[in-house]
């Protein structure tokens, strides 16, 4: 038997750090090791939602499931019927949305064995059947764990879709050399989305990216820098709806927006997001409204007459995942830009439920160790990771992670 330390969630709010031992697996299940996971506020509904939420099952008290999806680790044993597929020693990622028909049910949000919060997990049969089990060949693992989020990203870069010129069939994608708006777009999944979009093959000729916060417009300006694709940062504090929509129109010389990435849930943002589309325009919804009536008003004259176009997406898929482990491995993106603190598994329930206060972007836990919550941006120069640190431009690399892990104590 394999004893496991894992973060569980019992209900609203009730996170609790267990101490257990993991059934012994099926021919058809995995066991693995959880390295590093990274914290989505997709966990933090969930800590605030419990049996509410569609995803996790009922009884939670008696029934606890662990938490966190943004996984990376190491297989450790593999049932009979998977070894012709992996092996014990490969390195791994996991995308948890597992798109099925019959059951919302998915790992770090259903399952009593499997969440990124965890040491030990055991690797359910759906996930391989799914394809959703994937060897990674990264330089760490909290690289690894950022491959979800970046396949959200994929998976909205790909739903967006524009005419065919004379036909009603589509194109999928942003439109190529089109003008791209991220409104609210210096969040951690807003900064992944940005060095997506001047490092995928299809680019726009101009992003345009939002906020009311000029540091993080500052800090998102000074990392992501194209010679092939023109970046412009606009900080809208305190301006009116009209005053904004001027501002943004006038970043493109009045020419409209192919492509819009609503990055934040508010709803004059969004009907903002309407106008300024060029025909044949398309907007997506990317923040998850945590209200079930979050409505806008859309103009169908638009709809009709100017080819108008909305979509929305909810997590990546299969594909999405092993298109952005093959993205993040070869070096194509440095996804260490959006983590902003790290910590172990003791600081993960309260790091969880107070995400919004804490701010930052992406959180950091390395669930084998013990350690209180770090930010990075106020760790000491003299110190042995600060210095680590300065060798790397104040980020997050693979020497930190080796440092943590050869440093920490256990959990």
């Amino acid at each position: 038997m394999v004893k496991t330390t894992a973060l569980r969630l019992y209900g609203k709010k009730d996170l609790k750090i267990d101490r257990f031992e993991l059934p012994e697996i099926s021919d058809d299940e995995i066991l693995a090791t959880v390295v590093s996971d990274t914290m989505c506020m997709s966990s933090w509904k969930l800590a605030q939602e419990a049996e509410d939420h569609k995803k996790t099952p009922n009884e939670l008290s008696d029934n606890p499931i662990m938490i966190g999806h943004e996984f990376a680790g190491k297989i450790i044993q593999v049932g009979k019927n998977w070894q012709d597929k992996f092996t014990a020693g490969d390195d791994y990622v996991i995308q948890p949305n597992l798109a099925r028909d019959d059951t919302p049910f998915v790992p770090g949000y259903s399952y009593p064995y499997i969440g990124g919060d965890a040491t030990y997990v055991i690797i359910p049969e759906e996930v391989m059947e799914l394809n959703c089990l994937v060897t990674f060949h990264g330089s760490a693992y909290y690289e690894g764990s950022l491959c979800e989020p970046l396949s959200c990203v994929i998976a909205a870069f790909n739903a967006q879709f524009h005419l065919i010129p004379h036909t009603y069939d589509h194109k999928m994608g942003i439109k190529k050399d089109g003008n791209l708006l991220m409104l609210g777009g210096t969040g951690p999944m807003g900064l992944l989305a940005i060095d997506y979009a001047i490092h995928a093959d299809i680019k726009p000729k101009t992003l345009v990216v939002t906020d009311i916060n000029q540091e993080k417009l500052d800090y998102a300006k000074r990392l992501y820098t194209s010679d092939k694709v023109k970046i412009i940062f606009l900080n809208v504090n305190n301006l009116s709806i009209t005053e904004q929509k001027k501002l943004l129109l006038n970043a493109v010389d009045n020419t409209g927006y192919d492509d819009v990435f609503s990055m934040i849930s508010v709803t004059p943002l969004v009907e903002l997001a309407g106008q300024i589309l060029n025909p044949d325009g398309c907007l997506n919804q990317f923040a998850g409204p945590v209200k079930k009536d979050f409505s806008a008003n859309l103009n169908f004259y638009d709809v009709h007459y100017n080819f108008t176009h909305v979509t929305g997406t909810s997590g990546g898929n299969a594909q999405n995942e092993a298109q952005a482990a093959e993205m993040i491995a070869r070096g194509t993106m440095n996804v260490a830009k959006v983590i902003t603190h790290v910590l172990g598994l003791n600081a993960a329930a309260e790091t969880t439920l107070n995400q919004p206060e804490i701010g930052g972007g992406k959180k950091l836990t390395y669930p084998g160790k013990k350690f209180d919550r770090i930010e990075l941006a106020k760790v000491a120069p003299d110190s042995e990771l600060g210095k680590i640190l300065a060798k790397h431009d104040g980020l997050w690399s693979p020497e930190a992670e080796k440092w943590i892990l050869e440093t920490m104590p256990d959990i």
